[in-house]
């Protein structure tokens, strides 16, 4: 069975997948400068002692952990399924 999807079934898919592409460089420059900014912030509240603050910049670590992993991890995700799927 050939199902494969038609990636030039629409005009203009190669824009398509530049803008996907920007979009996704775009979102790990920004959760690594979050990353940055979040642990700064977390060791210099955690050493003053204002652990309020320490507790926002400890989940502004988790939160940019998990956005760099779900937008890597997408990437990998939806190349292993294309390469199932153009193998079946």
């Amino acid at each position: 069975m050939g199902v494969f999807p038609d990636f030039d079934g629409l005009g203009g898919i190669g824009d398509l997948r530049a803008v996907v592409g920007a979009l996704l460089t775009f979102v790990l420059i920004v959760a690594v400068l979050m990353l940055s900014l979040s642990a700064i912030v977390w060791a210099i509240a955690t050493a003053h002692g204002n652990y309020a603050a320490a507790s926002k910049g400890r989940t502004g670590v988790l939160v940019a952990l998990g956005a760099a992993a779900l937008a890597g991890g997408g990437v990998a995700w939806m190349n292993w399924l294309l390469t199932v799927g153009s193998s079946l």
